[in-house]
């Protein structure tokens, strides 16, 4: 073998080893990006519930009335037929067949979403309160972001059918990962009964808020990211069942033509609040938004409760009798 070919085997080797460096490299990327944004655990990122609740808080008492009202246990297998789901179930007042799906956003709970089921028990509705796969006190290895969930969504919809009969009206209410899960569940044929949506601060795509996320909390530049994600989504498939990109708010919207109201904050810095302009647009049935001046993500309420609570109830009016 002469010197020409000793250097282009050489070369060659070099050049294998870069390769399976690269490989190794944007797998364990992958892998690092796939327990922070899919396995359960505690994220810097996010606050974690609890429990307490501050007197300085615009919805003090909305909040204290959930912890110190009665709830029912609700449980059901998750519609892949073998998750076990557990939800908070609030009766009305007063006998009605109105009744509300609360979801609640990312690493958050049942308890978490205790205002909004205050508001909508004021409103007359009986309220259920579901932990997501994952979250709270149902069973989940990693996190859906709503993709899944939607099937759970529509069989908690059954659920109050049955109990509550072929007359029930049933609205579908979420924020941040509960308003997507509200608008990719309206993508499916839903029972007549759902006759109305609202979704507060959901993002357009599971792929978009990773990607932005990756940008704004880790500076990742998009050469970087691009097959970061790439990586995330593979692992997410063979771990989670699909690939990122399919979980698409928009892309449910299309197919959706219940009346929809749309929340948002002007303020959102963890879901930009151009994604909400996305979605309006996607959806095929009666729509309105409403972007809240000042308001941070999920904040909405907060910032505006009084304005929260006449955009619900006028909207609501027109489809819930």
């Amino acid at each position: 073998m002469n010197k020409t070919d000793k250097k282009k085997r050489s070369w060659w080797r070099w050049g294998l080893a870069l390769v399976g460096m690269l490989l190794v490299a944007w797998g364990a990327a992958g892998a690092y990006f796939f327990h922070v944004a899919m396995v359960p655990s505690h994220k810097s990122f996010v606050s974690n519930p609890t429990t307490v609740i501050k007197k300085s808080d615009p919805l003090y008492q909305q909040k204290r009335w959930f912890q110190q009202a009665t709830k029912q246990k609700w449980t059901m297998t998750a519609a892949d037929g073998k998750t076990r789901l557990v939800a908070a179930y609030l009766p009305a007042a007063q006998p009605t067949t109105k009744s509300v799906i609360i979801l609640h956003g990312f690493m958050q709970n049942k308890e978490s979403m205790g205002a909004y089921a205050a508001l909508f028990h004021q409103l007359g509705y009986n309220v259920l309160l579901p932990d997501a796969r994952a979250h709270g006190q149902s069973q989940g290895h990693y996190i859906g972001y709503g993709w899944p969930e939607r099937y759970d969504v529509r069989k908690w919809a059954k659920r109050l059918i049955r109990d509550h009969g072929p007359k029930s009206q049933i609205v579908i209410f979420g924020v941040s990962m509960g308003g997507a899960t509200t608008m990719m569940t309206s993508g499916l044929q839903l029972p007549a009964q759902v006759k109305a949506l609202v979704a507060d601060c959901g993002y357009s795509s599971l792929q978009a808020e990773l990607d932005y996320q990756a940008g704004h909390l880790y500076h990742l530049p998009m050469v970087v990211r691009i097959p970061v994600e790439g990586a995330l989504s593979v692992i997410n498939r063979v771990a989670n069942g699909f690939f990122t990109q399919s979980a698409s708010s928009t892309q449910a919207l299309h197919h959706n033509h219940r009346p929809l109201l749309l929340i948002h904050g002007a303020a959102d810095d963890f879901v930009p609040t151009k994604m909400v302009w996305q979605n309006y647009r996607a959806t095929q049935g009666p729509k309105q938004i409403w972007v809240v001046p000042h308001a941070g993500h999920a904040k909405a309420y907060a910032t505006s409760p009084a304005a929260y609570r006449a955009h619900l109830q006028a909207f609501l009016a027109r489809y819930v009798k």
